[in-house]
């Protein structure tokens, strides 16, 4: 859609879900896989770098949202450097037609990264918590203003995950048709708790309120605004139909800001974008296809359409280990027969997303579920078979991860390349 279409009113509920339904889902056979990476950054001393060390210290590579003027090119791998509200630095990579393509172009990209700000006296951190530092925002761009102000209103959690944590993300194709779409939407739903549990590495988190979290981070997202985290467990009603699902919940989720010439993007308070549709009032304006598009990026469920599927719920991994939920996921995912025997292996604890964060492999249903996951993955996963089969182990022994998983040489060699 070029700009001048993205400037056109949206005037019924059912167009804006119809557009929902196309953007957010792209039909094809799955073919691709892809991940995003953050760290938290510290220099010498531990304080965080300002804005413009990390501008000089990434060159052209900067983002805009650090130095406006910049190109923002792509590392030598395709990778796309971004910086969130903390200071953390965060990799999107292209994307690739397997995981042992994807580990040769993100990790080499990471290490480029990670020398640059060596070159400044910043140091990349792979950890999924700030254990030290009280949260502070150094972005203060209209967007995350507006977040800061909205999150505030429901308590901490907000700005701990705006300037505190990093996750590792990965991204999967949605599937062929709507039938492939919905199984392995559910899947990656179902298996969710497990894989929290089997990854969760952020006990301590500073500045949460007290209590005794397998992942502080993955805490943050739980208390902090379910009308637009939780699609899978209370908002988006399950017709079995995830893209229907999706964009209705998608229009039925409260603004969060409104992107505008000033820098006051704020949303009128608890009013949905279907409300903005109905009345146009509310803001000034009927809401345009921008609008919604823009709308779509303020959601963060545990797996976000965005054409391809994205999945959010994974701690950030030690150093050269992302690979190994993202080879499970892979493995899972190959065929419509492990997808499904990979359902039955989670739906004993389906929906227990707080049980997971909280208790990680602690409890014996998810302790038991992520083992035979990861079981199953390694039976599947060529290459990676080792350190799946290794990361099954380190489950089945309640261990969070840890250099546990890079007991075998072929692992250790490649972490060492990092």
């Amino acid at each position: 859609m070029s700009s001048n279409e993205k400037s056109l009113e949206l005037s019924t509920r059912p167009a804006a879900e119809a557009y929902v339904s196309k953007v957010c889902f792209k039909l094809g056979p799955p073919a691709l896989i892809g991940a995003e990476l953050e760290w938290l950054t510290a220099l010498d001393d531990g304080t965080r770098p300002s804005l413009s060390l990390l501008a000089t210290a990434l060159g052209d590579h900067s983002p805009r949202s650090i130095a406006p003027e910049s190109p923002a090119l792509t590392l030598p791998g395709g990778s796309i450097v971004t910086v969130e509200p903390g200071g953390q630095v965060e990799l999107s990579s292209s994307p690739c037609t397997s995981v042992s393509d994807l580990a040769t172009v993100l990790d080499a990209d990471a290490l480029l990264l990670r020398d640059m700000l060596d070159g400044s006296g910043i140091d990349i951190l792979a950890v999924p918590a700030d254990t030290a530092r009280a949260p502070e925002r150094l972005l203060v761009l209209p967007r995350y203003c507006a977040m800061e102000n909205r999150f505030t209103t429901i308590g901490p959690y907000g700005k701990l995950m705006m300037c505190n944590t990093a996750a590792a993300q990965v991204s999967v194709d949605a599937g062929r048709d709507r039938a492939e779409v919905a199984a392995r939407w559910r899947m990656l739903h179902v298996i969710g708790p497990a894989f929290v549990s089997a990854f969760a590495r952020s006990p301590e988190l500073e500045g949460a309120p007290e209590g005794v979290w397998a992942s502080q981070r993955m805490r943050t997202w739980l208390e902090l605004d379910s009308s637009r985290t939780d699609s899978s467990r209370t908002a988006v009603p399950t017709t079995g139909d995830p893209i229907a699902d999706y964009a209705r919940w998608a229009l039925d989720v409260p603004l969060l800001c409104i992107q505008g010439i000033d820098q006051n993007w704020e949303a009128p308070a608890g009013t949905t974008f279907a409300q903005w549709l109905a009345d146009p009032g509310v803001v000034g304006r009927a809401p345009t296809y921008g609008d919604l598009d823009y709308h779509l990026t303020t959601l963060f469920p545990q797996v976000r359409a965005c054409g391809h599927l994205e999945i959010r719920y994974l701690d950030a991994q030690p150093d050269g280990q992302w690979v190994v939920p993202a080879a499970a996921f892979e493995a899972l995912l190959s065929t419509p027969e492990l997808v499904a025997r990979a359902t039955e292996i989670g739906a004993g604890t389906a929906g227990r997303w707080i049980d997971a964060a909280r208790v990680g492999l602690g409890d014996r249903d998810l302790r038991s579920a992520a083992t035979e996951l990861l079981k199953l993955a390694a039976e599947f996963g060529g290459e990676h078979a080792d350190y799946l089969s290794a990361a099954a182990r380190r489950c089945h022994s309640g261990e969070p991860p840890s250099e546990f998983d890079s007991a075998t040489r072929e692992f250790h060699t490649r972490k060492e390349s990092v």
